[in-house]
């Protein structure tokens, strides 16, 4: 198969469905080999940016994510937990910051926040945000002036995915629609704040919805600054836990797309790292993921402990973002 040019089309207003195809389906080492070199050109290329995420409220939540052990709509045996009390997530921020993580990421499992829960939330911010901390929250949708709320109290970073494609969204969540997200993306771009919005890799999707979900996310105004890509984590309970595993050079493949269609983001290496080799790690790594979270725990799932990964960064010879 021909070499594709790639070169000059990062500066493209809009990627089309087609490019992105043919980009994905070059061989394997020629894709590595074209994000490597669009990664060497915007980042250093040994220099790995470490979040932490924090579940500060747990369970119960009401929409229906066929993927999420939180949802009220499925028995995983996770407890419902209320709001964390403020010096509890100061405790977790800093303990974060001494293992190596710049940014601090904390996730509740609501549609979307109450006024007063967004007041507590907010001192949160503020106060991660004292102690050097970039700050990064997750909380579903916004509304109103919800967004510029956390704007003003230090917020950088609003996570909110948009999980797959448009046309095979409503195959994973029925109780809010693939616009809903788009919406409050909109709302946290206007209110100034980062935008965090990956997905959700192995859900039963093809490689076309992968593209397509890329391609969404790379064609808005500005694209993400940081596009986390998950590796579906099949937990009993859910409608999820029987699917297949992912081919892994299809993610690995998907980490390069993103890389390619979004070069000056962080691509961050997400959820299903437990259950990764440190070789497929790697291969992410080589095809311009650039960030993981750090941490045993990413909201209620298994993680690998800072210990093996700053094992891992080791043997790659990698340093962190200071």
């Amino acid at each position: 198969m021909p070499s594709v040019n790639i070169f000059g089309l990062t500066m493209l207003k809009k990627w089309t469905l087609e490019r992105a195809k043919l980009i994905f389906n070059l061989p394997f080492n020629e894709i590595i080999y074209e994000a490597q070199t669009i990664h060497r050109k915007h980042f250093t290329p040994n220099e790995v940016q470490i979040s932490t995420l924090l579940s500060i409220k747990t369970g119960s939540c009401p929409e229906n994510c066929s993927y999420c052990p939180q949802s009220a709509h499925y028995q995983t045996g996770l407890k419902k937990e209320p709001l964390m009390a403020l010096d509890d997530v100061l405790m977790a921020a800093k303990k974060a910051k001494e293992a190596g993580a710049s940014r601090f990421c904390m996730g509740a499992a609501w549609r979307g926040p109450r006024d007063e829960d967004l007041e507590q939330v907010c001192t949160m911010v503020s106060e991660v945000k004292k102690l050097g901390l970039e700050t990064c929250v997750t909380l579903g949708l916004l509304k109103d002036d919800q967004a510029l709320r956390l704007k003003e109290a230090g917020l950088d970073f609003y996570n909110h995915n948009i999980d797959t494609s448009e046309e095979f969204y409503n195959k994973i969540i029925t109780t809010r629609t693939f616009q809903d997200r788009i919406d409050t993306l909109d709302q946290v771009r206007k209110a100034g704040l980062k935008v965090c919005c990956g997905g959700i890799i192995g859900m039963g999707e093809d490689n076309d919805d992968r593209i397509k979900m890329l391609v969404t996310l790379a064609n808005l105004d500005k694209p993400p600054e940081s596009v986390p890509i998950n590796k579906l984590i099949r937990i009993p309970g859910t409608p999820l836990e029987g699917q297949r595993e992912v081919d892994p050079f299809d993610f690995v493949k998907t980490i390069a797309l993103a890389r390619i269609l979004m070069p000056h983001s962080y691509i961050r290496l997400s959820a299903g790292r437990e259950q990764m080799s440190d070789e497929m790690q790697a291969l992410c790594l080589l095809a311009g993921a650039n960030s993981i979270f750090y941490g045993e725990k990413l909201l209620t799932a298994d993680n690998p402990i800072p210990e093996n990964d700053q094992f891992l960064f080791e043997r790659l010879g990698l340093e962190r973002l200071q």
